[in-house]
């Protein structure tokens, strides 16, 4: 499809006829000098002169003509190279359908707790999550997936896409304490609305991961989660640790055990079921393929199809139009004279 991106353009086309009523002095002026010129030639023979010209230049009035077109046709290419013709090449694009899931990884310090095992030796909560949300990640295709890691702050460590790889690696590079140390749990929450409420509906769905109380952030957790509610995002929560008394967590290189590393499970499942989620208390893997059943009996998104017309410039053409007028404006000076002339005598 072509069109013009500028066509308020085109006004500029008449111009060239309305110069003479534009400046009538400098018309005039040229008149007068033109008739100085003829009172102030002398020239003993000057008929003889005059028939000799004539002789050698059979077609003066006709290079006249073509100066004129020539002039009219270089303004025309100008004019239609600056209305920004453009070819229009549609594209289109089907989204398939899906979930629009963001996970909201706690890193803080407390995610170095050792109370997990896998084969028999200690690991930390940080290991386990890593795993079992990136297997988690790599089975949902159609899904656009995002990811959040909060701490003492909440960044976007990825954005909704559907490049799950891309997640994936993201997710594997997540360390303990890269964010802070302290858990800023509602602005992690409020920071997933933000990302999601643009999303269609019945697809915004949100993980959260944390292992602790919320104790960082501008957001309390309450506050975000009546925020997701009012966005209609689901929240799925999900509290890391075990349930012992005293937990063995490596600070400076050293197993110490520590018997504050609590969550506020309450809150946690206060977030859930405020927003129509549900809560799960990781003690073990199971937990995560559970929540994948979960949201797998939601509603997806229906597929969207989206036709976007990508431009083609064309102006190189009138320009080079232009170009081809101008050297031929060069190749007759001769009518440069006649049109002139032409001018003063309109």
């Amino acid at each position: 499809m072509f069109e013009f991106h500028w066509p308020w353009a085109a006004l500029l086309l008449p111009v060239p006829l309305l110069l003479p009523w534009l400046w009538p002095a400098r018309v005039q002026r040229r008149e007068e000098t033109l008739e100085g010129q003829r009172v102030t030639l002398l020239h003993p023979h000057l008929l003889s002169l005059q028939a000799a010209f004539t002789a050698r230049r059979p077609r003066p009035r006709l290079a006249g003509w073509v100066y004129r077109a020539l002039l009219y046709l270089l303004w025309i290419a100008l004019v239609v190279a600056l209305m920004r013709p453009q070819w229009l090449t549609p594209h289109t694009e089907i989204s398939t359908p899906g979930y629009d899931l963001m996970i909201a990884m706690d890193a803080s310090h407390s995610m170095e707790a050792l109370d997990f095992t896998v084969d028999g030796r200690p690991v930390n909560r940080m290991s386990v999550v890593r795993g079992v949300m990136g297997r988690f990640i790599e089975g949902r295709e159609g899904d656009r997936v995002g990811l959040i890691v909060f701490g003492s702050q909440a960044f976007v460590l990825s954005p909704l896409s559907l490049d799950r790889l891309a997640v994936r690696q993201a997710l594997d590079g997540i360390v303990p304490s890269v964010a802070g140390a302290a858990t800023a749990l509602g602005d992690a929450i409020a920071l997933g609305v933000v990302k999601l409420r643009e999303r269609p509906e019945g697809s915004r769905v949100m993980i959260v991961i944390a292992d602790g109380d919320n104790n960082a952030g501008r957001f309390v957790p309450g506050e975000a989660a009546a925020l997701a509610r009012l966005h209609g995002v689901r929240i799925y929560v999900i509290g890391v640790g075990s349930e012992q008394d005293r937990i063995p967590i490596l600070e400076e290189g050293v197993v110490r055990y520590r018997d504050d590393l609590t969550m506020d499970e309450g809150t946690l499942k206060r977030i859930a079921e405020l927003t129509g989620g549900a809560y799960f208390r990781a003690t073990d893997t199971g937990a995560l393929e559970e929540i994948s059943t979960r949201i797998s009996q939601l509603e997806k998104t229906e597929a969207q199809t989206r036709t976007a017309y990508l431009p083609r410039p064309l102006y190189r053409w009138p320009l080079g139009i232009a170009l081809l007028a101008l050297l031929g404006l060069g190749l007759f000076p001769e009518g440069r004279k006649r049109f002139v002339g032409r001018l003063a005598s309109d």
